[in-house]
């Protein structure tokens, strides 16, 4: 009896097993994540990319007087288009005319007085070497006081040291105005050049070896909304800034009809070529953390977290640069949670929001 019974409970807890066995298999089987995935993609990049960018007269100054003097005549006002070498104010200083008056009377009597003694030294004995040394070095003395001054009464006449614009104006007739005692002092007038302009655009560190002195670029305006405006490449800063991770590159940009204006911000297409074939996965594809950049692939099954760096975006696509290789399966949307070597099952992504099943 106990052998029967015995035997009845070995095939109870068998049963048990053979019944346990498949709910135990299945729960294995959901443990494995099914993921999407898509191949990295290998294609030629010649593009353009948007950076903000703007616009600075080619040259700009403020004036300020040389010398101490009242403004006598002012010919010019904001917005005033001016040509090199034209008069745009005039001042006055009747102690400096007064100055150059006393020197020129002191240069006569030195010049009188050297002649005299000159006309003397012919005399053998009359006069000593040394007084007419003396005579000769004060006339050269006054020359030289009397030039001194001149040029500072032609700086009583201030002209336009290039072709442009008057973009401000703060002194009226009868205004004293003096040499700038400090950095901050105000100028009798600001100019610019506008015909030709400077177009100033940070250019990612990313994208820094793609420049090409000579070449062009396009831009936008707000001013002009639809319009396209053209630009050279002629100045690279060859300088990362550490603070933005970009390098400043200036473009020449004609501005004839004057539509643009100092100033502006534009929107520039900045153009991107790559000597090699460029890698590109989605832009959900890439997992940033605050430590590093990576994409999840998959191989053997496995996750594998690969560390990467952004380029250029495209679109839903951007350019990576790390240890890829184009076919590479990576996750269609990556995920912080999958960690190295967790096991997956993967499906193909389709692009048109199917499930694939």
């Amino acid at each position: 009896m106990r052998t029967a019974t015995l035997v009845l409970m070995v095939a109870l807890a068998s049963c048990e097993r053979s019944l346990a066995s498949p709910a135990t298999a299945a729960a294995a089987a959901e443990a494995v994540a099914t993921v999407e995935v898509v191949q990295v993609k290998a294609d030629k990049l010649d593009t353009t990319a948007p950076l903000p960018g703007e616009l600075t007269a080619y040259e700009m100054v403020a004036l300020y007087p040389r010398v101490n003097g009242f403004v006598d005549q002012i010919g010019v006002d904001r917005g005033s288009t001016v040509r090199r070498g034209q008069l745009l104010a005039r001042l006055s200083a009747p102690e400096l005319a007064s100055r150059r008056a006393e020197a020129q009377s002191n240069l006569s009597a030195a010049l009188s007085t050297f002649q005299r003694t000159r006309a003397a030294s012919e005399t053998p004995g009359a006069v000593a070497k040394h007084d007419l040394e003396l005579a000769e070095a004060a006339v050269k003395a006054e020359e030289a006081r009397v030039q001194s001054l001149q040029t500072l009464e032609s700086y009583l006449s201030v002209r336009a040291p290039f072709d442009g614009v008057i973009t401000e104006r703060n002194v009226d007739p009868g205004a004293l105005v003096g040499p700038p005692a400090g950095a901050n002092a105000t100028p009798m007038l600001r100019m610019e050049s506008v015909g030709h302009l400077r177009l100033t655009v940070a250019v990612p560190e990313t994208d820094v070896g793609a420049i090409a002195e000579g070449a062009k670029a396009e831009f936008v305006v707000r001013t002009w909304p639809g319009q396209r405006f053209g630009g050279v490449i002629k100045r690279v800063a060859h300088a990362i800034d550490t603070k933005t991770r970009t390098m400043p590159v200036e473009l020449d940009v004609e501005n004839r009809n004057n539509k643009l204006a100092p100033g502006m911000f534009a929107e520039v297409f900045w153009p991107i070529r790559r000597d090699a074939p460029s890698l590109f996965v989605p832009s959900s594809a890439i997992v940033q953390t605050t430590e590093t950049t990576y994409v999840n692939r998959v191989r053997g099954g496995a996750i594998e977290q690969v560390a990467v760096q952004r380029g250029t975006a495209l679109k839903d696509r951007v350019e990576v640069f790390g240890p890829l290789q184009a076919g590479d399966l990576v996750l269609t949307r990556g995920s912080a949670e999958l960690k190295d070597g967790t096991k997956v099952m993967t499906k193909p992504y389709i692009p048109d929001g199917g499930t694939g099943t």
